[in-house]
């Protein structure tokens, strides 16, 4: 886009050159006077159907010929009203209509750069970009750039995240990347099928919704009920066939890039060193075929998914990647909770397991869905022991481990002196692992 102006940095040494997003930009935003139209109807439909026939057909077309073009209006001054610009150390966004408001968005500070298309703005050449910030749990957006645009800002901010000088950041381009895993349709599409949340939803919907018409006999109450149902397994099995369709994982020097999605495309980044757990999950129904789903907590982003579905050898080599040196331990070398834990947990407490060694923390849980949960311990922000009075009198606790995302990962039912062991154990693991770890950089 063409610069609108030119501002001086904030040392008032360098100018600062503002840029605008795509002139298509006003057709989206001119939809959010329709949207809360649409919103009001929609929550109260009966008041709105009584105003619309009160309207007559001259005053409903008056009516539109006012609202379409103060729509327009209004995506096209939102349009010009908002800049942003690059400088030496941040990424500033300037919004507002009545209502300024400024970003200053230090690039140290971002964790994941995407680069999403939804399906008209793959139609439409634009991409929105979005930046994954520590410290914030919204993303910021700049949405719509063109689709080369985006992909030249999203190279030069990663640029100068990562030390290189503003005069040569823009010249560097994305770095390259090598591909790691494809996941080919016809195997996302069986692990679907075996999926049990899919099936455990239709189950429901064919054993609650004739129950629920012999009683109520009611057709807008059995469509009330059915929808949601239909919808759970619906978004369980063909939304996330279109979602993770076409998974591609490839590895460069700014982390690991995910490509994802039939209708909207994702682009999205791990970014080196945030990740702070791993978990490997393995359905029960998915095991014959030796599959697992990769998933994961990043701190300061979103972003929660590797591998939707992939042989346990290959999901392990990526692991490696995410987390080097670390191993995801075989399932002999987890051990059980002792047998009296069978009091606490009956028949589940044989779905817990632990296994620690000198570069991760690794727990399981779960029977019909087993997940193993691998947190380095560099990533170990403390350590708990917890204790219920049912635990204390037969001899067990549990550890739990928090990570920089917010999250525990938890050893359950241990021996109560093998958890005090583990507890003093980890801690010093973990400020060993900090000490030693390397430092989280973009192209390190």
């Amino acid at each position: 886009m063409t610069a609108p102006g030119v501002r001086g940095d904030v040392d008032g040494r360098r100018p600062v050159t503002e840029r605008r997003l795509h002139p298509v930009t006003p057709l989206r935003r001119a939809w959010a006077p329709v949207a809360v139209l649409i919103g009001w109807a929609l929550h109260d439909p009966d008041q709105a159907q009584r105003q619309l026939t009160r309207l007559t057909p001259t005053a409903l077309l008056a009516g539109l010929a006012v609202l379409l073009p103060a729509a327009a209006l209004y995506g096209f001054l939102t349009w010009w009203f908002t800049h942003f610009a690059v400088t030496d150390g941040e990424l500033r966004i300037r919004t507002g209509l009545l209502f300024r408001r400024t970003a200053h968005i230090r690039l140290e500070r971002i964790q994941a750069i995407d680069v999403t298309q939804p399906l008209l703005a793959r139609i439409a050449g634009v991409a929105k970009l979005r930046l994954d910030v520590i410290g914030t749990d919204k993303k910021d957006e700049l949405a719509f750039l063109g689709a080369d645009e985006a992909r030249a800002l999203r190279a030069e901010l990663l640029a100068r995240a990562a030390g290189f000088a503003p005069e040569t950041a823009h010249e560097v381009g994305e770095a390259p990347a090598r591909q790691l895993l494809r996941v080919p349709p016809g195997v996302l599409a069986a692990a679907l099928v075996l999926t049990g949340a899919t099936w455990g939803w239709l189950v429901v919907a064919a054993v609650a919704l004739p129950l629920l018409w012999t009683v109520t006999h009611s057709l807008w109450t059995l469509l009330a009920a059915a929808v949601p149902l239909l919808g759970a397994a619906g978004a369980s099995s063909v939304g996330r066939f279109v979602a993770e369709y076409d998974w591609t994982v490839g590895e460069s020097p700014d982390g690991l890039r995910i490509d994802h999605g039939l209708l909207d495309r994702a682009h999205e980044t791990v970014p080196p060193g945030r990740v702070q757990t791993v978990r490997v999950v393995e359905p029960l129904l998915w095991r014959r075929r030796g599959w697992v789903r990769v998933e994961l907590d990043v701190a300061g982003s979103s972003n929660s998914l590797l591998l939707p579905v992939a042989p346990r050898e290959i999901a392990e080599s990526v692991v490696a990647r995410v987390l080097p040196g670390v191993s995801v331990p075989p399932h002999r070398a987890l051990t059980r909770p002792p047998r009296r834990a069978r009091w606490c947990v009956p028949l589940w407490w044989r779905g817990y397991g632990l296994a620690v060694d000198d570069a991760v923390f690794a727990a399981r849980h779960g029977l019909l869905r087993r997940s193993l949960a691998l947190v380095p311990h560099a990533k170990v922000q403390s350590v708990r022991l917890v204790q219920g009075p049912w635990q204390r009198v037969r001899g067990v606790a549990d550890v739990h481990v928090d990570t920089g995302a917010d999250k525990s990962v938890t050893a359950r039912l241990r021996d109560a002196g093998e958890a005090a062991d583990l507890l003093r154990a980890q801690a010093e693991r973990s400020r060993t692992g900090r000490r030693d770890a390397r430092p989280d950089r973009w192209m390190a």
